[in-house]
């Protein structure tokens, strides 16, 4: 009887061992920059040919590459549901317009986010530092959780990076409290607001739409606050046809 050769047997022993294939890494972040992404939301779903890591607080926190700032045009949030979440901010005549939804860290390729090892859960301090920053205080702690634990700073600290930006960033005079309904090319949209905003540029930036309305406009920013900064990933999520834009109540 002829033996097989003790190299056949043992690549058969790793084959057992291994599963018959060698295991993918994982990557550290969601291929996702959109923040629904990780909230149960409807955007599309990760590229199977990326794979990344189930679990949640897999970078350490403080390691990102720059934040995105996201603004939020109210009166699309509260069409689409959003008086139900947050009946002040949708209140006949509050009509607000763009509101701050949060400031995310995130890297060239996908984001952290709820950091393990993360600071502790805001003081009440820290929230009353910040009143009227966010549209509510539910929305500053789940801002917090999700992307707060991810900067490596305390929440005190975050809150007062989240204004920094806010305030570094015009809001066009086209986009402040409209009486009547509109429609944008996304590319008009971002065009205004880099002439409202010394040194950004439309590839900084992304100017989302859901169900063919104005969703968000996203700002990429450099990590010490001080510049806007390219961020391919991001601008990738703008849309590419005309958009409504609903005025407020």
């Amino acid at each position: 009887m002829r033996l097989r050769p003790v190299a056949s047997l043992a690549w058969l022993v790793f084959l057992a061992l291994t599963g018959g294939a060698s295991a993918q890494p994982a990557s550290s972040a969601l291929p996702c920059v959109l923040d629904k992404c990780l909230d149960g939301g409807s955007e599309q779903p990760p590229n199977p040919a990326e794979p990344f890591s189930p679990s949640r607080g897999a970078v350490a926190p403080g390691s990102f590459d720059f934040y995105v700032l996201s603004l939020s045009w109210s009166p699309s949030f509260c069409a689409d549901g959003g008086t139900r979440k947050s009946p002040d901010q949708c209140a006949s005549g509050a009509n607000p317009g763009f509101v701050l939804h949060g400031l995310w860290p995130q890297n060239m390729r996908g984001y952290p986010s709820a950091c393990a090892g993360g600071q502790a859960s805001p003081s009440r301090m820290a929230l009353d530092a910040i009143r009227g920053l966010y549209p509510d205080e539910g929305l500053a702690r789940h801002e917090w959780r999700q992307h707060g634990t991810c900067t490596g700073q305390s929440p005190t600290a975050y809150f007062a990076d989240v204004r920094r930006a806010r305030q570094a960033v015009s809001v066009p005079p086209d986009f402040m409290g409209p009486t009547t309904d509109a429609t944008w090319t996304p590319l008009d949209i971002a065009r205004r607001f880099t002439e409202a905003n010394r040194g950004l540029r439309t590839d900084e930036m992304a100017v989302t739409c859901r169900a063919g309305a104005l969703q968000e406009v996203r700002l990429c920013l450099s990590k010490d606050l001080r510049g806007f900064v390219p961020c391919p990933e991001v601008a990738r999520a703008s849309c590419r046809r005309p958009v409504t834009v609903p005025a407020g109540h």
